[in-house]
């Protein structure tokens, strides 16, 4: 992630660095074999409250046409009207609505999915991996 700019005392916007952000995921076919894929176009900001984590927020935005399970038979199947329908609903979006402390450098996220126009809610478990200066 770079910073974009903090916007409040103990509040930073983090822009997500699509070099650095994987969302992967992994899904059994037909009960046998587990199915490996990711997106590759990634994008969000994540707003960062320190003194209360639970005003923070994430927003993530996906190209549902970037799905990659490295067969590209099965990507376009993905990609079509039976699956994903990239056509016509070319991003899957997640924005938080809550944010919940989990002890130190954890929190738990839930928000809202959506997937060829249907919303859904998602919880998500996250750990802080650490925090530098950029050094460029």
């Amino acid at each position: 992630m770079t910073t974009v700019q903090p916007t409040a005392a103990g509040v930073t916007r983090w822009e997500l660095d699509p070099a650095h952000t994987h969302v992967e995921f992994a899904v059994k076919h037909m009960m046998i074999a587990t199915v490996k894929g990711k997106f590759t176009e990634v994008r969000g900001t994540i707003t960062l409250n320190e003194d209360a984590l639970e005003k923070s927020s994430v927003e993530a935005t996906l190209g549902a046409a970037s799905i990659d399970t490295r067969v590209e038979q099965r990507d376009a199947h993905l990609r079509s009207a039976d699956f994903l329908d990239a056509e016509h609903f070319p991003t899957i979006t997640f924005r938080s609505t809550r944010v919940e402390p989990q002890g130190e450098g954890k929190a738990r996220v839930t928000g809202d999915l959506t997937i060829r126009g249907v919303t859904r809610s998602l919880t998500l478990d996250v750990t802080e991996e650490g925090r530098g200066k950029d050094p460029w």
